[in-house]
């Protein structure tokens, strides 16, 4: 991610909550030399995807670090009781999205979701395939997550457990498969709606949506802004919450968290019904510089 990261708002690019406060408040050394330690040799070393710890594990890391960051961290634990933790490899947001929405499922056993996001991910294979991608570079990252969806459902022979549904989070060879796939479906959302995402774009980067597709979105380890979130969002209709950690003080005066929610058009929410109660997202993801983890609500 990057230091004053602005959000895409109805097609407009603007910075969100002011100066001091939200995600153009990232010039934060502290957080910075905190969350190094997820990148590079030590990274190797966490799983994919960890066990679920207590908030007061994420204080544990702070303790000789700036008092505010602690008393943010207070402030989460008001809303906020567990934190999974995800390699820092560059894919940590979509690793944390696909675990979040995988264990949403098998919890709730939401078959209409499961048949109304099915539906989504055909319009993006068949995006793909107007924007020209060949069915074979993508195909088998598709046919493997649809495999989960399925999987999660409970009553069959493929059926699978919360401990299986960890492991294979942790297995390279399906993890990374589903990893690609999100990229695959995010890339395709950018092109199909480059007129939106291309002043952001540009902006940031000063290369065209395509180049931007395959150079920042499509490769594995390619760290997500919040363009990736933002198309990844609005292609499966999955409303999503990024809360973010730093140590900015906001106008108030007082020690608050931020957060951005990224909800989707109201025709593709799940269970679309227009109420506000289905438009609040089930998937949670802390943000720290470069670094997503999964937040778990008391």
């Amino acid at each position: 991610m990057r230091n004053k990261e602005p959000v895409l708002d109805d097609g407009e690019v603007v910075y969100e909550d002011g100066p001091g406060c939200g995600w153009n408040a990232f010039e934060d050394e502290d957080v910075m030399q905190q969350t190094s330690s997820i990148h590079d040799d030590e990274a190797k070393k966490l799983p994919y995807v960890g066990d679920k710890e207590p908030l007061s594990s994420l204080a544990a890391e702070y303790q000789s670090g700036s008092p505010i960051l602690l008393e943010k961290i207070k402030v989460l634990a008001e809303q906020y009781a567990s934190i999974r933790r995800t390699r820092g490899d560059g894919n940590c947001f979509f690793r944390g999205f696909m675990f979040s929405y995988l264990e949403h499922l098998l919890e709730a056993q939401d078959k209409a979701e499961i048949d109304r996001v099915k539906v989504n991910i055909e319009r993006s294979r068949k995006a793909l395939q107007t924007l020209g991608y060949a069915e074979l570079t993508f195909e088998d990252f598709f046919t493997l997550f649809l495999e989960q969806l399925e999987d999660v459902i409970q009553g069959k022979e493929t059926s699978i457990s919360h401990e299986e549904l960890v492991l294979r989070s942790r297995d390279q060879s399906v993890s990374d498969y589903v990893v690609m796939f999100f990229r695959f479906v995010t890339s395709a959302a950018i092109q199909n709606r480059s007129e939106f995402f291309e002043p952001f774009i540009m902006g940031l980067t000063n290369t065209t949506v395509e180049q931007f597709c395959k150079s920042a979105v499509e490769p594995m380890g390619e760290e997500s802004d919040h363009v990736h979130i933002t198309a990844l969002s609005d292609a499966l209709g999955v409303p999503i919450r990024v809360v973010y950690l730093d140590r900015s003080s906001c106008d108030t005066g007082g020690v608050s968290v931020n957060h951005h929610d990224f909800i989707p058009s109201a025709d593709d929410l799940p269970s679309s019904s227009g109420s506000s109660e289905k438009k609040n997202p089930f998937i949670t993801l802390l943000y720290r510089p470069g670094h997503y983890d999964i937040l778990y609500p008391n």
